[in-house]
C-alpha cells in the first residue's frame, strides 16, 4: 500500500496552524517527567504537534459518542455499553511511544478521565519465555499472552472492570502480582509495538478494539541510534537490575556491541516483519526526524 495515496501529509508548519489553542499550562519540568528514557521533547512540540492532535482526537471521540447514541436509539435499547474511547499507539522499540502516550494522557485528562496501559505487561514472564525456548524472540508476536490481552480489551469494550499486568524495563520482566485496574474511564490509551497486529489464532486485529490509532514513525537508522542510546542510559541507571545489571559490569564497548547485536537480530527483524507492516492501520502517523524532532503528521484520508 502506498502511504502517500492513503494519508494526507502535513508539514509541522502547516499542522500547527490547525490548533486554536495558543499555549499549554504544562511546564518544562512536568514535561521532563513524562518523557521516556532517551526521548527528546519540549513545549514547542506540545503546542505545535500535540494540541492539534488532541483537537482531532476530540472530534473523533465526539463522533464516536454520537454514533453510539444513534445506534442505541435505532435499536431501541442500550445495546452498546458505555465503554472507553480507546486510543492505540504503535511503533518500534525506542521510537518514543511511551512519551506520546503519557503526554496525550496528560492533555486529555484536563477534560476527561484517562487511563493508560502498555502491552508489555502481557509479555510472558521471562521464566515462561525460557521454558518455551523463545527468550531470544522476546517482543515477537509469540512472546505475548495474546489471549489474555484480547480478553482484557474485550472486557474494557464491554464496559467492565478489567485488570492489566505491569512490566518493568529496568527489571526486563513482568512484575509478579502487580495489576493496573481499568474501570470504565472516558478514554483508555493502549501503547505497544503489537497493538495493530493480528494475533496468532485470532480472527480479528487488535486495532478493531480501538477507536483511534496512532503510529509513531522514524527511519530505521534513527531508531537504531535511539535504541542504543536508551540501552546505554539503562546501563547507567541507578535502578538497573536483571540483565542490564550484568551488562553494566562488563566493559562498556562490549555492552554496546551487545546492544547493536540485539538490535540487528531481534528488534530490527521484529520492526520490518511485524511492526512496520501495520502502519497503514493508523489514523494518524507522527513522524520523527533526527533528534526525535517531529517533522510531519500524516492523517488517513478515509
Amino acid at each position: 500500500m502506498n502511504i502517500k495515496n492513503t494519508f494526507h501529509e502535513f508539514s509541522r508548519e502547516n499542522w500547527k496552524k490547525l490548533s486554536t489553542n495558543a499555549g499549554t499550562a504544562l511546564t518544562s519540568a512536568e514535561l521532563e517527567k513524562m518523557k521516556s528514557i532517551g526521548d527528546v521533547i519540549d513545549l514547542d512540540d506540545v503546542v505545535e504537534v500535540y494540541l492539534p492532535l488532541v483537537k482531532y482526537i476530540e472530534q473523533n471521540r465526539t463522533n464516536y459518542l454520537k454514533n453510539r447514541e444513534k445506534k442505541n436509539q435505532f435499536l431501541d435499547c442500550p445495546c452498546t455499553p458505555r465503554a472507553p474511547f480507546i486510543i492505540g499507539i504503535a511503533g518500534s522499540v525506542a521510537v518514543g511511544k511511551t512519551t506520546v502516550a503519557r503526554l496525550l494522557k496528560e492533555l486529555l485528562s484536563e477534560t476527561h478521565t484517562v487511563e493508560m496501559i502498555t502491552t508489555d505487561g502481557f509479555l510472558y514472564p521471562n521464566e515462561e519465555l525460557a521454558r518455551r525456548g523463545i527468550m531470544s524472540r522476546k517482543g515477537f508476536p509469540e512472546s505475548y499472552d495474546m489471549r489474555a490481552l484480547m480478553d482484557f480489551l474485550s472486557e474494557v469494550k464491554l464496559g467492565r472492570k478489567a485488570y492489566a499486568p505491569t512490566y518493568s524495563h529496568e527489571q526486563y520482566d513482568v512484575i509478579e502480582n502487580e495489576k493496573i485496574v481499568i474501570d470504565s474511564p472516558d478514554i483508555l490509551i493502549v501503547e505497544g509495538i503489537n497493538v495493530f497486529q493480528l494475533p496468532t489464532g485470532q480472527h480479528m486485529f487488535m486495532s478493531e478494539f480501538f477507536d483511534f490509532n496512532i503510529y509513531v514513525d522514524a527511519s530505521v537508522k534513527n531508531i537504531e541510534k535511539w535504541y542504543v542510546e536508551r540501552f546505554e542510559a539503562l546501563l547507567n541507571s541507578e535502578t538497573t537490575s536483571g540483565p542490564y545489571l550484568e551488562l553494566a559490569a562488563q566493559p562498556r564497548e562490549k555492552a554496546i556491541e551487545h546492544a547493536y547485536k540485539v538490535w540487528q537480530t531481534v528488534n530490527l527483524v521484529n520492526l520490518l516483519e511485524y511492526i512496520e507492516p501495520t502502519k497503514p492501520r493508523a489514523d494518524a502517523i507522527v513522524h520523527k526526524g533526527a533528534g526525535h524532532f517531529i517533522d510531519k503528521i500524516l492523517i488517513k484520508k478515509y
